[in-house]
């Protein structure tokens, strides 16, 4: 399939595979891939200064493939965006994701974006409100529902893939 889409954003919850995609996105349509959590995260995990500067950057861009995330950049990216890719997995298949990733990040010590930040002790689970496990769990019906606002955008084409199967498809499908 010919996507001609150049702006695309990938939607959905935590676990639910963006960055993946939009790496394949990427891949296959040879439109630039920008990780929208290396624009956010500084070091010692606290949000860099420039991150909106930075959304607008990219935004203004011709081409990007890029995570639909963080509140402030939402709009933003949407607003120039062709098209959104909207990952509705199920609960047991993100939550499985986000627990298996978070402990690869941190028994790894995998650094993480440009800012270099790991994992926090996993023990931090049970104290951490914030830790990822447990903002997954309590943000994934948001989310969710806050993708399911994207219909009402009839200037925008929405993709809407619920398995890891139709995922793979969708991508094995495109054709720049």
């Amino acid at each position: 399939m010919v996507f001609p889409a150049r702006r695309i954003l990938v939607a959905g919850v935590a676990g639910s595979g963006k960055t993946t995609l939009s790496a394949g996105i990427s891949e296959r349509l040879g439109v630039p891939h920008v990780e929208m959590d290396d624009l956010h995260w500084g070091p010692g995990w606290t949000p860099r200064e420039t991150f909106l500067a930075d959304v607008a950057a990219l935004a203004a861009r011709d081409e990007w493939v890029t995570e639909w995330q963080y509140g402030a950049a939402r709009p933003v990216m949407l607003a120039r965006a062709e098209a959104v890719v909207w990952l509705d997995l199920p609960t047991r298949v993100t939550m499985t994701r986000v627990i298996r990733r978070t402990l690869r990040r941190r028994l790894r010590r995998e650094p993480l974006w440009s800012a270099g930040n790991v994992e926090p002790p996993l023990r931090s689970i049970l104290t951490d409100r914030e830790h990822i496990v447990r903002w997954a769990w309590r943000t994934r019906q948001k989310y969710r529902t806050g993708a399911l606002s994207l219909w009402e955008r009839p200037d925008v084409e929405v993709i809407r893939l619920r398995s890891a199967r139709e995922v793979e498809r969708w991508l094995a499908s495109l054709e720049a």
